[in-house]
């Protein structure tokens, strides 16, 4: 026989909406605030700026929403999949009955003790001197050869190889692989260095100019190996400028602080040490404009003195006016030959080497010199040389060199040049 229900011992009937507010008042007594460490599952942000989420493990989940103002301080993209720590307040939805976790605040989980160890050893290297920009050396203009260090498997070699592909087709990449995340990425990418240092000071070995040492994004965990004492050490004892391209652009590694230059990504640090091959050739078109310019204006400044030697001589004699004339022919030919050598050297691949300035220097020297001995020989057959010694030109009245003493009978008028003037003669 079953007994009635004692009134005094019935529970309280609630209305919903005051039930599901009695509930949080509990959570918010005896839970909040509260942080919890799980894995984001279902992320999305809405248009107003909000985010909505569940926070996961093994055993349960709860629904999370972060409004747009603790959004707006996330120094992250969340991810599905992604271990994270956040700090909240527990409460319930009342529209669905849902228990509901406020996020205040979301980081990835551990970053706060691995950030804190990155600025310990930031500081303790900056203080040693390892930063110091007066230690940092300017990236080559045009490198002989290009050192690369990078997972043989990572996007970011990919990057790189099209950037200079693209860029400098004609200069060496030496790559030499290593590991970029986990715990052999420190020492496997400080061998690497060394392997390239070692090749580059070797007699005979490749011309390494500068190094890149290059990794994709990823979170601070991916990027901790860039954060390794023993790899800043290493990069700091390169013979030649390093370069690293580590991460996104907003991602630094203590690598970025040691390194001669640090790039925001990949195919950047790749642009910074491959100038275009254009921009050389334009740079050579204007050097071969120059130098043609100046080779024309030393050919006038010749030819100006020549007539000006000529016009002192009044009418030279016709051994002089032949060797003007072949020195006019020689002058002529020696700019032609200049400038077809100029835009051969303009259009051709190997006017990019660094021998080029010395070989220009070279052959600049090697025409000067020969117009200055064409010039010389010229010289030396000027009339007045022989004057000096004694003797005198002879013309008659109409200017004709006189040269025998048939054409000069008696009584005719002569003019006699001599080394410093002329005397007016006439035949007796």
């Amino acid at each position: 026989m079953i007994e009635p229900l004692n009134p005094a011992m019935a529970p309280r009937i609630w209305e919903v909406g005051a039930l599901c507010r009695a509930v949080a008042d509990v959570l918010q007594a005896r839970f909040n605030p509260v942080a919890v460490r799980g894995e984001i599952t279902g992320f999305s942000r809405a248009s107003s700026g909000h985010c909505y989420f569940s926070i996961k493990d093994a055993q349960g989940q709860i629904r999370c929403a972060m409004f747009r103002r603790a959004a707006s301080l996330l120094d992250f993209v969340p991810r599905d999949g992604e271990l994270v720590e956040l700090r909240g307040r527990l409460g319930v939805y009342e529209a669905r009955g849902d228990l509901q976790l406020i996020v205040e605040s979301l980081q990835r989980a551990g970053q706060g003790a691995l950030f804190e160890q990155f600025l310990r050893l930031k500081a303790r290297l900056e203080a040693e001197g390892l930063f110091d920009a007066a230690r940092k050396r300017p990236l080559p203009l045009m490198p002989r050869g290009i050192g690369l260090v990078t997972s043989p498997g990572a996007a970011a070699l990919h990057d790189v190889v099209t950037a200079l592909r693209r860029r400098v087709p004609h200069i060496p990449v030496v790559l030499v692989p290593a590991l970029v995340q986990g715990a052999g990425a420190a020492p496997s990418m400080c061998a690497a260095l060394s392997t390239l240092y070692r090749m580059a000071g070797e007699e005979g070995g490749p011309a390494i100019d500068v190094v890149l040492l290059v990794r994709g994004g990823g979170a601070i965990e991916d990027l901790w190996a860039f954060n390794d004492e023993q790899l800043a050490r290493a990069i700091v004892q390169s013979p030649v400028p390093v370069v690293s391209g580590v991460g996104h652009e907003t991602d630094f590694t203590i690598a970025d602080f040691c390194a001669d230059l640090r790039a925001p990504t990949p195919t950047a640090a790749a642009e910074l040490v491959a100038q275009p091959r254009s921009v050389w050739l334009g740079a050579l078109d204007l050097l071969a404009d120059r130098l043609g310019d100046g080779v024309q204006r030393q050919l006038d400044q010749r030819g100006q003195r020549l007539d000006q030697w000529a016009a002192r001589l009044g009418r030279p004699s016709g051994l002089a006016v032949r060797e003007q004339q072949r020195v006019a022919r020689l002058a002529e030919r020696m700019r032609r030959a200049t400038l077809l050598k100029l835009q051969h050297l303009a259009h051709s691949q190997q006017a990019l080497e660094a021998d080029f300035p010395q070989a220009f220097q070279q052959g600049l020297a090697a025409h000067q010199q020969r117009l200055e001995r064409a010039a010389l020989r010229l010289q030396l057959l000027d009339p007045r040389l022989v004057l000096q010694r004694g003797y005198a030109l002879l013309s008659d009245a109409e200017g004709r060199t006189v040269t025998s003493v048939r054409q000069a009978p008696a009584g005719t008028a002569l003019h006699a040049t001599l080394a410093d003037g002329g005397l007016d003669l006439t035949v007796r």
